[in-house]
């Protein structure tokens, strides 16, 4: 396949720890290394939710410069938050703040979505992808198994559609399931299509 083959010409950067990214990249046959460097996220919280991400994905590659080194050096930046009733929500700290996010996602409808950034030296293309989720009404038995359990202080509204809640709490979605994971996978190798001209 033409870009498959294009890529493994490239040295492609994943500025991202998330496992989740870098198990899809893997699984869509992209060939990437891992560069992680601690990068400051914070946001206008009034500003629309497909500008946040856009801007902390665009923030968080800049921070790389230093690694793009020439024209074959590819990055991929990204990052994804919880949109609901007018609120962002990003990565819990604690068992408290994850509850409180869980009980406000509980029998509602909210959006995840997710910017990412590729950039080489000479050239940049952001863009988002957004999927509605619609949550089951939880208990309160559910959401402390559940934080108890996995732990989701690393995901963008304190929780993973691929576990347990995912499987006994998700109702349904519109749009990309991978979006929702951490990484709109198809956007993505649509995207990288275009940004090599191919």
């Amino acid at each position: 396949m033409l870009l498959l083959n294009k890529l493994k010409e490239l040295d492609i950067i994943l500025a991202s720890q998330s496992p989740r990214r870098q198990q899809l990249l893997k699984e869509a046959n992209i060939p990437f290394r891992i560069v992680a460097k601690k990068t400051t996220e914070t946001f206008n919280n009034i500003a629309p939710p497909g500008d946040i991400v856009v801007n902390l994905c665009r923030s968080k590659a800049n921070a790389y410069n230093d690694e793009l080194t020439g024209p074959q050096t590819l990055l991929i930046a990204a990052d994804t938050i919880v949109f609901v009733n007018g609120r962002v929500l990003n990565k819990p700290e604690n068992k408290k703040e994850t509850t409180k996010m869980l009980k406000l996602l509980s029998g509602s409808i909210h959006d995840v979505y997710t910017g990412v950034c590729i950039k080489t030296i000479d050239r940049e293309k952001s863009f988002f992808e957004k999927t509605t989720v619609f949550f089951e009404q939880l208990t309160d038995d559910q959401i402390s198994f559940y934080i108890d359990k996995y732990k989701p202080y690393d995901k963008a509204g304190g929780y993973g559609i691929q576990d347990w809640i995912g499987l006994t709490g998700i109702k349904r979605i519109e749009g990309s399931y991978h979006n929702v994971v951490g990484l709109p996978v198809a956007r993505l190798f649509k995207e990288l299509k275009t940004f090599m001209k191919l």
